[in-house]
This record gives structure tokens, C-alpha cells and sequence, in this order.
């Protein structure tokens, strides 16, 4: 099994920056795309930003020129920098994973999930 756990949320004033770390664990051969998603109440859950396994990124619209999404040389982990957050980033941010879990089976995990509050 594969577990995700994110850390890194709270409470930021609006242009203010915070971190997000996705740590992955458990017994795989690798993990291909890493990204982070992020649901708001009454929203439907959105990509926020990816990154493949050769560095290559990805980034929504709203976010991009603030966020910059990385991985670490191991490629187990990956980390969301926000910088000028506003509240309209105010939402549950999501570690999303593909693994490959064996040599010829892929399949996606999700974090449990961290709250990102944007208020003054």
C-alpha cells in the first residue's frame, strides 16, 4: 500500500506564502506524476499544478507566476511554494500520486488532505 501525507497548511494573511510538503510511502517501483489538487466548499476539486518525473510542470491558470511546484531528487516527495496567496486560495489541498505499484500496474493515490486559509 502507498500512503500520502501532506503538511504545511494554515491560516496566512492575503500576500502572505506558505509551503506544502506530499511525502510518499510504502512499497512501489516509482512514481510518475505528482500534483496537488485543491477542493473549496461548494467547489469541485481542480488541479492546482503537476509535475512528471522528468521535471516537466504544469499549473492552473489562477495560480500560475505565484505557485511553483517541485519534486526531490528521490522523486518521493513534492512540495507546492504559494507565494501573494489571496482568498480565493482559501480551500482542502490534495497530494495526488501516480504509482506504479508493479512493474506493469499503475494506479493513483490520494492525501488525506490539508487546510489552506487565506484570511486577514
Amino acid at each position: 500500500q502507498v500512503q500520502l501525507v501532506e503538511s504545511g497548511g494554515g491560516l496566512v494573511q492575503p500576500g502572505g506564502s506558505l509551503r506544502l510538503s506530499c511525502a510518499a510511502s510504502g512499497t512501489f517501483f516509482n512514481i510518475d506524476a505528482m500534483a496537488w489538487y485543491r477542493q473549496a466548499p461548494g467547489n469541485q476539486r481542480e488541479l492546482v499544478a503537476s509535475v512528471l518525473s522528468g521535471g516537466t510542470t504544469n499549473y492552473a491558470d489562477s495560480v500560475k507566476g505565484r505557485f511553483t511546484i517541485s519534486r526531490d531528487n528521490a522523486k518521493t516527495m513534492v512540495y507546492l511554494q504559494m507565494n501573494n496567496l489571496n482568498p480565493e486560495d482559501t480551500a482542502v489541498y490534495y497530494c495526488h500520486a501516480d504509482v506504479r505499484v508493479l512493474r506493469s500496474l499503475m494506479r493513483t493515490f490520494w492525501g488525506q488532505g490539508t487546510q489552506v486559509t487565506v484570511s486577514s
